[in-house]
């Protein structure tokens, strides 16, 4: 008997699932297991991979999750989206406000830093409700990544040449 490999999209269903039936937050989740709430959604969407250290905090905060929710968490994800996603008009003012600033956070990640990018792989993202100066609440997101500068193209730095010319 074949056993079928569910889908991405099943998988997600049914963690999602669980988080629903335990009746907390992501923000509930990430302050049990140490992880940040974005990461917490990031893990149950099957963008990130569980690492077995957090596997028992997670299993602790989620009582609902099986043996092979785990070892499916446990799996490298495809981390991907589906492109209508940008459709959605939060998604789509994320992306508006980092097309609209994102010149100038360059410019002054250059300023800062010098000639380099933030990661998108070490990386910490969370989402925070504030009160703003008005009373009104406000979303505050954060990006935190490293600094990872660009190099120089030295034909002694690269490692496979060098390799190369000892054969």
């Amino acid at each position: 008997m074949d056993i079928e490999t569910p889908t991405k999209a099943h998988v997600v269903s049914s963690l999602m699932s669980v988080k629903r039936n335990s009746g907390k937050t992501f923000g509930q989740i990430a302050a049990e297991t140490g992880l940040t709430n974005v990461y917490v959604a990031q893990l149950l969407r099957r963008q990130a991979q569980l690492k077995p250290d957090t596997a028992r905090k997670l299993r602790a905060a989620l009582p609902g999750l099986t043996d092979m929710h785990v070892f499916q968490m446990m799996e490298p994800p495809l981390r991907s989206y589906d492109p209508s996603i940008v459709q959605d008009p939060t998604v789509y003012r994320l992306n508006e406000a980092v097309m609209h600033f994102g010149e100038s956070i360059k410019e002054i990640i250059n300023e800062e830093f010098g000639d380099g990018i933030m990661s998108a792989i070490d990386f910490f993202c969370s989402v925070d409700k504030v009160k703003g100066v008005d009373g009104k609440d406000r979303v505050v997101v954060t990006f935190d990544g490293k600094y990872l500068p660009h190099t120089e193209h030295k034909v002694e730095h690269m490692v496979s040449r060098l390799n190369l010319q000892k054969d």
